[in-house]
């Protein structure tokens, strides 16, 4: 069975000299469990490839670690973003049966980001791009990025919006008062990154963006972050509240695809199946912040029939990204 596995980092020699070097600092000790991560991170190559067969994995789908371009101020998000598109643009070009790529993109300057976007596409046959949260406290429901979400409708390629931290003025609000290693796990994995992600998307639904491109698709993580599990009750505003064009459930079902990333957890897959369907379901690992082995462990294990396993597996990704 062809696995293509969607959330999949890596970190260029210059973004980690640059705008992430704060994490390659906090791994100079070769103890710390963050130096086996960022050494992955760097590796697009031949070590890579052997993890992935080891694992049964055919192809990953490579995009920029966390948390990206996304709070950079334009001119160094511009660089930075062509910088790591060309990085992993040459692992593509050398291993095109085992990567793909999702743009990076300097959201910052959304005409940039567009053109960013489309040179990646028609230059370098990456099937998309990956976008980290919010820009600065801005949401892409925000027209002025709309001109990134309506290149992405012209090359049919989908946005895959991954979490990120929320704003400073919501840590404050909502998540201070702990200690500090409490306070950073709560605002990331821990919870904030999955509510961010899903109130993003909600944004992006309430704020007319989907009716303004019906044709857009968006991918996110995490089992859906949240979301499958308050989908029906979304259903408390309807349409004639809203004033869009169809239900908030709707869009959830027709304009978002759901990976796993990390989440091995056969309640939350069960969950997600019976909200949204197969169709909209594939697979990831979020790889190397989780392991491989592990997502494909629980790919065979899942309770669906042969077929659908094929779909979650390769045929949704082969569809959704033209593979």
């Amino acid at each position: 069975m062809r696995t293509i596995t969607l959330e999949e980092h890596y970190a260029s020699p210059a973004f980690l000299e640059g705008p992430r070097r704060k994490l390659k600092e906090r791994a100079k000790d070769a103890e710390n469990p963050l130096a086996r991560i960022v050494e992955k991170l760097r590796d697009v190559g031949e070590k890579r490839i052997a993890e992935m067969d080891a694992a049964g994995i055919d192809v990953q789908v490579l995009s920029l670690t966390s948390p990206g371009t996304e709070q950079l101020q334009a001119t160094e998000a511009e660089s930075a973003a062509r910088e790591a598109n060309d990085f992993v643009a040459a692992a593509v070009n050398k291993y095109p049966k085992r990567f793909a790529g999702f743009a990076a993109l300097p959201t910052a300057a959304p005409d940039k980001a567009a053109a960013e976007l489309e040179r990646t596409v028609r230059d370098c046959r990456f099937r998309g791009a990956m976008i980290n949260g919010h820009t600065n406290g801005r949401y892409l429901d925000d027209k002025f990025f709309w001109p990134i979400l309506e290149r992405a409708v012209a090359l049919n390629v989908p946005i895959y919006l991954h979490p990120t931290q929320p704003p400073r003025a919501v840590i404050d609000a909502s998540y201070s008062g702990f200690s500090p290693i409490v306070t950073e796990m709560l605002i990331g994995p821990g919870w904030g990154w999955h509510i961010e992600t899903a109130i993003h998307v909600i944004r992006m639904i309430l704020g007319g963006v989907l009716d303004e491109f019906p044709e857009l698709q968006i991918v996110i993580g995490h089992m859906g972050e949240a979301l499958p599990f308050m989908l029906p009750r979304f259903d408390v505003m309807p349409a004639a509240m809203t004033k869009l064009k169809r239900p908030i459930t709707a869009y959830l079902r027709e304009n978002v695809h759901y990976t796993f990333s990390g989440f091995n957890f056969t309640p939350n897959f069960l969950d997600l199946i019976l909200q949204v369907g197969v169709e909209r379901i594939m697979f990831s690992a979020d790889y190397p912040y989780a392991s491989m082995a592990q997502a494909r462990e629980f790919l065979d294990k899942l309770p669906v029939s042969p077929a659908d396993r094929e779909r979650i597996a390769h045929g949704n990704a082969e569809k959704l990204l033209r593979m």
